[in-house]
C-alpha cells in the first residue's frame, strides 16, 4: 500500500543517512534521540536463535522487544520476527523484518522491510514513535561495527 511504501522509504532514507555518515538524522527525516538500555540485551544470531532488548523510550519508560531469527544469509539478508511486548496480544501482532545488504560504489546499501499481518498492527507501529527505537538500534549497530574495525 502507499502507507507501507512511505514507511519503507522513510526507514531506507534513515539507513542510507546512517550508512553515509554514521548518523540516521537528516534534514527531511524525524530526529531520533540516542538509545538508553534498560536491561540486558540478548542476541543469539543463528536461524532459530532468539533476540531481546529493553530500552528506555524517551529516557522515561521501559519498552521491550523480542523475536526469532528465521533466515540468515551472510552479507545478503537477515530475517527475524519482531514483537513489541507492550502491544495487546503481542505475539499475534508480531512483524517480520527483512534487512537486505547490497554492494554499492563506496559502501553497502541497507534496505529494511517490516511486514505486519494486519493493517491495524502496521498503523499502530507507524504511530508508535518507532523512529526512536530504530535510531537507538542504528547507534548500537554503529558501535558494534566500529568495535570490529
Amino acid at each position: 500500500t502507499a502507507e507501507d511504501e512511505a514507511l519503507a522509504a522513510q526507514a531506507n532514507a534513515s539507513w542510507a543517512a546512517f550508512a553515509k555518515n554514521g548518523d540516521p538524522n537528516a534534514e527531511a527525516l524525524p530526529k531520533w534521540p540516542a538509545f538508553t538500555a534498560a536491561g540486558d540485551v540478548v542476541m543469539d544470531l543463528g536461524v532459530g536463535g532468539r533476540w531481546r532488548y529493553v530500552m528506555l523510550a524517551g529516557g522515561s519508560f521501559e519498552v521491550g522487544f523480542h523475536g526469532v531469527y528465521r533466515d540468515i544469509v551472510p552479507n545478503e539478508r537477515l530475517v527475524s520476527t519482531e514483537v513489541f511486548e507492550g502491544f495487546p496480544d503481542a505475539e499475534a501482532a508480531a512483524a517480520v523484518d527483512t534487512v537486505t545488504f547490497g554492494d554499492i560504489p563506496g559502501g553497502t546499501q541497507v534496505t529494511m522491510l517490516v511486514k505486519h499481518v494486519k493493517r491495524e498492527h502496521r498503523d499502530a507501529h507507524m504511530e508508535s514513535g518507532m523512529e526512536d527505537g530504530l535510531q537507538d538500534a542504528l547507534v548500537l549497530l554503529e558501535q558494534a561495527a566500529l568495535s570490529l574495525a
